[in-house]
């Protein structure tokens, strides 16, 4: 919010020379060390309730495969996704439309809608790469068990903590890089002699094919998650399910668009967004949806790298559904892999690895010490002052600072 020509942060109230990713990542952090027992609390339950929703994710979209293969358009499911979030938005927009006080601006008028979408076109970024990124998860899922493709979306927290470094100047302490790059080694010690000899993925070595869907995979929705938390707390004070409103409306429009060139391509058969569904593809959409919705809280008021170390651990949850009830097998690499990973974010998140304040340039610590030696002598100037006046009687000391 723009005042006197400075920049006041929605988030902490704090004054800002300009509206750059590094001062709305500044004002962040200084927002997140003093938040309250509710704040905490509230990312507790955002934990608990991602650990739940993402490691269900992919048991149901192995559930939902039939002799291998998927039966209906995945493209379908991620539109029915974001219709059902859009309906979810307006819904909670109306019960808090009703909650408003007298006096306060109207949350459905015209000109609040039109200065929201205006001031929040951001959000078509995200939404366009989670578009990509939902259909992807569905391609992985066709070459991959489900606890593999959990492990290999772990790989998504390093490029969201570089990318957070070079879009919002987020820091980061060497014990956060050294968590980050355990991460990494975990996730690797899984993947070891994890896939069968000879096999292949649409003609290439399984070991290609792996790189470059693991690559797309990691990067589209990594690119997608630093985007919407920019977005979203860039215009902290518009509500979330406004916000959410016009994410899921780009999405749905994205997904139509692309069921509608798929129709183009492979007949007016394929427009049927019905086809092929089943008990647990509905399942699947309403997942999915309430993951959905669960992220746009996370990346508000919370954090990218608590959410993807919330869905680390969702991959325990993967490993054992999927071994119950598919009979895949617990490997010891895996379960070395999810050690090392809970090893890396217990570093990640301890006291120790907190960043400390930066350290003044040059120039900055002149000036702190020109001010320093200005306040000294003013100090000195008024002892003497001071020392003059002790003399004073309490008649003297009780008149008045002004004249009457």
């Amino acid at each position: 919010m723009l005042k006197n020509g400075m920049l006041e942060c929605s988030v902490c109230h704090s004054k800002l020379l300009s509206p750059s990713s590094k001062t709305i990542s500044r004002a962040y952090d200084k927002h997140r060390s003093n938040v309250s027992s509710k704040y905490r609390a509230l990312n507790v339950l955002l934990v608990f309730g991602d650990c739940f929703l993402v490691g269900l994710q992919p048991i149901l979209v192995y559930m939902s495969k039939v002799d291998g293969s998927f039966k209906f358009s995945p493209l379908s499911v991620n539109f029915l996704t974001e219709a059902t979030k859009v309906l979810f938005a307006i819904i909670m927009l109306l019960l808090q439309a009703r909650q408003q006080k007298v006096g306060e601006k109207p949350l459905l008028s015209v000109s609040t809608f039109v200065l929201a979408a205006r001031n929040n076109i951001l959000l078509a970024i995200p939404a366009l790469l989670y578009a990509i990124n939902n259909y992807l998860k569905f391609i992985m899922q066709l070459y991959f068990n489900p606890a593999t493709v959990k492990m290999l979306s772990n790989l998504k927290v390093l490029v969201i903590a570089l990318l957070l470094k070079m879009i919002m100047k987020r820091r980061f302490s060497i014990i956060q890089w050294e968590a980050l790059a355990l991460l990494l080694i975990g996730i690797c010690v899984n993947q070891l002699r994890s896939f069968p000899e000879g096999t292949t993925v649409l003609g290439l070595p399984i070991a290609t094919g792996a790189y470059i869907y693991t690559l797309i995979f990691v990067t589209v929705p990594s690119l997608a998650s630093v985007y919407n938390e920019y977005a979203l707390k860039s215009q902290f004070d518009t509500s979330i399910y406004l916000q959410n409103l016009f994410l899921y409306g780009y999405g749905a429009i994205f997904n139509f668009i692309a069921i509608v060139g798929t129709a183009i391509f492979k007949g007016p058969g394929s427009f049927d967004i019905l086809q092929g569904h089943s008990r647990a593809t509905m399942f699947l959409i309403c997942n999915n949806a309430a993951q959905g919705i669960l992220s746009s809280f996370f990346f508000k008021y919370a954090d990218t790298i608590l959410k993807k170390y919330s869905s680390s651990v969702a991959t325990i949850f993967t490993g054992i559904a999927s071994a119950a009830l598919f009979g895949h097998t617990l490997t010891i690499n895996f379960i070395l892999g999810i050690s090392i990973v809970f090893i890396s974010m217990h570093q990640f998140f301890s006291p120790l690895a907190k960043i400390k304040d930066e350290v003044p340039s040059g120039i900055e610590m002149m000036h702190a010490q020109n001010h320093r030696s200005k306040e000294v002598s003013i100090l000195n100037m008024t002892a003497g002052a001071n020392e003059d006046s002790n003399h004073r009687s309490e008649a003297d000391e009780r008149q008045p600072l002004l004249p009457m």
